[in-house]
């Protein structure tokens, strides 16, 4: 009967029939789509020069970009260190520091390992945001720039290596720095 159209009698009782029904589960109202905002509209692009341009001339003060951190381990420190078999000898956590204070935490820090003779440190740096998250301010600068501090230090001559800290040490929210072994004359 899916086919057959009501005749008027029988669409008239039928509309009598359901006009006292309630259904037996209140289905939700679909929202309305809301409409999509009108696209961007694109810049000019700017006008090439014409003629001749001169070169555009680099600052007197141009500093040279920090050196990287020597890579001086062999292959069984990279499989110690991959497989979570190195224990650090010291841990520093830089979380809730400023630029400023973390800085200066680290130099510290580098500081007091070497004077120890510790090998390996943990730095804690805490993870770098996420690319799909959307804060209205800055995370993970601390993490941007323990690179260049490390290769801008005073103690640059002694890290042999950084290297990301296994999970058991904190994974993506760590580094581990790597020395070198304290050179002693008279051994």
């Amino acid at each position: 009967m899916a086919g057959r159209r009501l005749s008027e009698g029988e669409a008239a009782l039928w509309a009598r029939v359901t006009a006292g029904l309630r259904p037996l589960h209140a289905t939700p109202a679909k929202p309305k789509p809301k409409p999509l905002p009108p696209p961007p509209i694109p810049e000019p692009k700017p006008k090439p020069p014409r003629g001749r341009v001169p070169p555009l001339r680099q600052p007197a003060a141009v500093q040279a970009p920090a050196p990287a951190v020597s890579n001086l381990l062999d292959g069984s420190w990279d499989r110690r260190l991959s497989r979570g078999l190195v224990s650090p000898d010291s841990s520093f956590d830089l979380h809730g520091h400023s630029l400023a204070s973390a800085h200066a935490m680290l130099d510290r820090a580098l500081e007091r390992s070497i004077a120890r003779g510790d090998r390996v440190l943990l730095l804690v740096t805490g993870r770098a945001p996420r690319p799909d998250a959307e804060r209205p301010f800055a995370r993970g600068a601390i993490r941007a720039a323990v690179p260049d501090w490390l290769a801008a230090s005073r103690h640059a001559d002694r890290i042999a290596a950084v290297r990301g800290a296994h999970p058991r040490h904190g994974g993506a929210g760590a580094l581990y720095v790597i020395l070198r072994r304290s050179v002693t004359h008279g051994r």
